[in-house]
Formats: C-alpha cells, structure tokens, sequence
C-alpha cells in the first residue's frame, strides 16, 4: 500500500456546515473502506489547511479516486501528496545513483 497525505480546505458551503465536522469524518471513512483504502491519521488544523490527513491506498488511482469523491460532495478542496517512508525513499535513491 502506498501512503499519501491529503491537505484539505473547507469550501463555503463547509464552512457553513462546521456543525456536521464529525459526521462528516464518519462518512468520509466510510466512502474509503469501500475504496479499500485506510484512513491512518486525521487532524482538524488551524493554518493553511482545515484538515490533515494520512491514507494508505493500493495505487495513485484509487487515492485519486477518493480525493475526487471527498471533494466532489462540496464541502472540501484537497491536495493530495505521495509520500514515501524511509525504506522507500532508499529504493528511490539507489535507483537514482545507479
């Protein structure tokens, strides 16, 4: 599984709707367990992003996939980010040597 982290904004209609936050959190895991992807952190922020949060989806698609479905409900923009652990950045490095 590949691991991405996902900057979200609320829209104007989210921020109209902050009272449903939770249940919104609720659904939004949902919508990735039949994705098959694995929410691992969620944070509420205060900064340039709302919410922050780590998933772990089988392949770009499927991350892109639920981003797209989050977003397209309105009440979030998203920037979606590969990130890669240590042993992962070690395989890009020796490729990148070699």
């Amino acid at each position: 599984m590949s691991t991405y982290i996902i900057l979200l904004n609320w829209t104007d209609q989210g921020v109209r709707a902050y009272k449903d936050t939770a249940n919104r959190y609720e659904a939004f895991t949902a919508a990735l367990d039949k994705l098959g992807v694995k929410l691992r952190d969620f944070q509420w922020t205060v900064g340039p992003y709302d919410i922050v949060c780590t998933i772990e989806a089988p392949d770009d698609e499927t991350a892109t996939a639920a981003s797209l479905q989050v977003s397209g409900l309105g009440n979030v923009r998203c920037t979606t980010l590969r990130a890669f652990d240590r042993e992962e950045m070690g395989g890009i490095i020796a490729k990148a040597a070699a």
